[in-house]
């Protein structure tokens, strides 16, 4: 399997805070993993939008968002042709096992 040179990343999180933290984990292992903030999101709607302008090759998705959480965005994800990498990222420990 072969990687892109730099990975675009989507980041989709209801919480201002969350993206910018995102944000700065995604820039502290550049060197290692060499990676472009190609968009934010504050919802799977608004994801959705996003993904039909430009494919991102990895997503990291919060479970629990407005309009459209991020497990309901995962399945509209897995339709694709060549749907991106999903990681959810979130601070309940219970969506674990989902």
């Amino acid at each position: 399997m072969s990687f892109p040179s730099t990975l675009s990343v989507l980041i989709v999180d209801d919480e201002t805070l969350a993206r910018v933290r995102l944000r700065d984990l995604l820039a502290d292992i550049a060197a290692e993993v060499p990676n472009e903030v190609i968009g934010e999101a504050a919802n799977g709607e608004l994801a959705v939008s996003l993904l039909q302008e430009r494919l991102p090759d990895v997503m990291l998705v919060d479970i629990r968002m407005p309009k459209m959480d991020g497990i309901e965005l995962a399945r509209h994800v897995g339709r694709l042709g060549k749907p991106p990498a999903i990681v959810f990222v979130t601070a309940y420990d219970s969506y674990a096992v989902q």
